[in-house]
């Protein structure tokens, strides 16, 4: 058993700036703000540029980074993803009638141990955070050897598999 079978895996993006500063430096506040939902010290892993995916043409390239929560006993997934989502409000996250359109601050709860959720708001684990280098090249950081829900493979064999 990891520590990571109980974590809260919440990945972070940002492609545009704010009044916070450059996606990086939104990424960084962004991460202490997180941390006040873990019970225990989160982890973070490093910040990781990238090319947009599935995004609009001529959106700017990403920051990527992720985070595992350890939150409190009585939170819920959805109570979990309100605070996501407040977190993203407070740094000017503006959502529009475009998909995937370029953001100040982009948080999506992963998976969160063996829970598992499926509404329109959220959907546990993420359905396609394991062909996604973006999530999966931060978490090999911090839990390569570690195999997600829903998967037979770890991290870094998942990350493999999707990148040459």
């Amino acid at each position: 058993m990891s520590e990571f079978d109980h974590a809260a895996i919440v990945s972070l993006g940002s492609n545009l700036p704010g009044r916070f500063g450059s996606p990086e430096q939104l990424l960084r506040r962004a991460m202490t703000a997180l941390g006040r939902l873990s019970e225990t010290p989160p982890r973070f892993s490093s910040l990781h540029p990238g090319k947009p995916v599935d995004c609009p043409p001529g959106a700017p390239d990403f920051v990527n980074a992720v985070a595992a929560l350890w939150p409190r006993e009585n939170m819920t997934p959805r109570a979990l993803l309100a605070e996501l989502l407040g977190i993203e409000a407070q740094f000017d996250r503006r959502r529009g009638a475009v998909a995937n359109a370029p953001r100040t601050l982009d948080l999506d709860l992963i998976c969160w141990g063996s829970r598992s959720a499926s509404c329109p708001s959220l959907q546990l684990p993420h359905p396609r955070f394991a062909r996604r280098a973006f999530v999966l090249a931060p978490l090999a950081e911090l839990a390569p050897d570690w195999i997600p829900p829903g998967q037979s493979r770890t991290v870094s064999l998942l990350l493999a598999a999707i990148v040459p």
